[in-house]
């Protein structure tokens, strides 16, 4: 089964909405119910960093019989150091965002915890290519 979600950028109304379809497919597929947490997690903060980062991407989601992959694709700045950008707490979102309560600097450091494969590759100007994995 694939899924795809468009990611507005800037729009934090809409972040959340492809973690929430996702949510509800797992359940209905009998997920256990402690591995939909860990992938909402890892879905939610990458759609929150699209959102927050970005101008706009794309979430691919694979579900097959043993899990679940996730493609997230944006088209933004890049990041400029991944190893730091993986330190919890480094942020560089915008006064505006962390003023609602966004931008913490916990995202990637939290989809890694949640996740059983996870790699990022990044082009400065380009954009940012999340991918991970979680089994069932």
């Amino acid at each position: 089964m694939k899924l795809e979600f468009d990611i507005a950028s800037g729009d934090f109304s809409k972040a959340g909405r492809a973690s929430s379809r996702i949510k509800k497919m797992l359940k209905q597929l009998q997920v256990d119910p402690k591995v939909i947490k860990r992938i909402v997690v890892a879905i939610y903060e990458a759609e929150v960093n699209v959102v927050a980062h970005s101008v706009g991407g794309k979430m691919l989601a694979e579900i097959d019989g043993t899990g679940i992959r996730v493609i997230v694709q944006d088209n933004g700045p890049g990041i400029e150091d991944i190893e730091k950008a993986m330190q919890e707490g480094y942020s560089t979102a915008s006064k505006a965002v962390r003023n609602m309560g966004f931008g913490a600097g916990m995202g990637l450091p939290n989809i890694n915890r949640n996740t059983d494969e996870f790699t990022i590759e990044s082009e400065l100007g380009v954009g940012t290519v999340l991918t991970f994995r979680n089994n069932f």
